[in-house]
């Protein structure tokens, strides 16, 4: 099982928004798949799959506010 964390930012920047997520609960991903986009005060950007498999749990939804280190959603490898 991976899970996808909200890497460091930089910049003094410690949070992103959710904006949209590419896939939902029980979808199949691939490696370096985008999954969700995330906006912060400077920039959006996409975070890639970290691995290929199935979505298992979806931690944070669209429009909430995630802080550097927490995990965003659960993968299980295929």
């Amino acid at each position: 099982m991976k899970k996808l964390i909200l890497p460091e930012l930089g910049e003094g920047i410690s949070k992103a928004t959710v904006s949209y997520w590419y896939f939902k609960d029980g979808d199949k991903v691939g490696q370096n798949d985008d999954l969700v986009e995330l906006a912060t005060d400077k920039a959006t950007f996409n975070l890639p799959s970290p691995c290929s498999g199935t979505i298992t749990e979806i931690l944070f939804h669209e429009g909430d506010t995630v802080n550097t280190g927490e995990v965003l959603a659960v993968i299980e490898e295929a």
